[in-house]
């Protein structure tokens, strides 16, 4: 059995990025005149992550990096919600703070998982076959197309079930539009660095998975 030495690590930093991006996103933020979830300053790094474990360890691998990181959001929020009932010290004045921040939660962790396994799958899928298709070469271009069209699903599917109903409609559409275009320009500016590191990971771990015979069912562990 092939023993990876950062297979391990990659996946910690995949899911703590995914978890701490869903508690960031109860905030809305606003900057150069557009407005935004600030889970956007940290969630790319997943898609990064995302494209190292498919280009890296294959398909199948990532698929079970991405069903762990929707086990981990299913536990965090539901302790969020078993600490938001525990009854509060009398000394203790933050129970509304608390409650007006980790109540927005659940609706945010649901939006986020039917996002999350869209978009992530998506991103994998085309990671995976373009690879194949192209033989291995132009790994740039498969990183920035599977982040346009992952991304694409991801944010869409976020904001309207997060947001829908809690912000106009007319606000939705430009926070789609801008969150999509940030996190793919994210990816863009962070591409460079994405492509040493996948090198030098692959030289590491002698690994570089060609997905020629899997099934691509998100179904399957």
């Amino acid at each position: 059995m092939t023993k990876h030495k950062l297979l391990l690590p990659i996946t910690g930093l995949f899911v703590s990025t995914l978890l701490i991006s869903n508690t960031l996103d109860t905030k809305i933020f606003a900057v150069a005149g557009l407005e935004l979830p600030a889970g956007i300053i940290l969630f790319p790094l997943a898609y990064v992550f995302g494209d190292v474990l498919t280009e890296v360890y294959g398909y199948a691998t990532s698929r079970r990096t991405i069903w762990t990181g929707f086990a981990c959001l299913i536990l965090m929020v539901s302790f969020y919600e078993i600490a938001r009932a525990l009854p509060p010290s009398p000394s203790w004045p933050g129970q509304p703070s608390f409650d007006a921040i980790f109540s927005h939660v659940p609706r945010i962790v649901l939006a986020s998982i039917v996002a999350y396994l869209c978009g992530e799958f998506v991103n994998s899928y085309i990671v995976a076959k373009l690879k194949v298709r192209h033989n291995g070469r132009h790994m740039a271009l498969r990183f920035v197309a599977s982040t346009i069209f992952g991304q694409a699903v991801d944010t869409t599917l976020f904001v309207l079930i997060a947001f829908w109903g809690v912000l106009p409609p007319s606000v939705l559409l430009p926070i789609i539009l801008s969150g999509w275009a940030v996190k793919v320009g994210w990816e863009i500016v962070a591409l460079p660095l994405t492509v040493i590191i996948v090198r030098r990971i692959k030289r590491i771990e002698q690994e570089d998975a060609f997905d020629r015979d899997i099934t691509f069912t998100p179904f399957k562990l």
